[in-house]
């Protein structure tokens, strides 16, 4: 515990939800019967490889930006 009593937690292992979506259909039979007809683990293992984990994270944020812009348009015409 730190001065002020909170509890510092270490995480033994850190991972993206695709890492650990990916080491579990490892583990799971037919795991890929869980994802859309048209998706496989190899062809998300592809789209995972081509941006790094920041790039991924700036898209993410723009996309999320360019969403919230469009509330405020859609409160101001209200």
């Amino acid at each position: 515990m730190d001065e002020r009593g909170k509890e510092k937690y270490v995480y033994r292992r850190y991972a993206t939800p695709w890492e650990t979506l990916r080491e579990l259909s490892r583990a799971v039979p037919k795991a890929s019967s869980y994802l859309k007809p048209e998706l496989s683990i190899q062809s998300l293992d592809r789209i995972a490889a081509a941006h790094s984990d920041t790039e991924s994270a700036r898209g993410m944020q723009e996309a999320k930006r360019k969403l919230f812009l469009t509330f405020r348009q859609e409160r101001k015409s209200a």
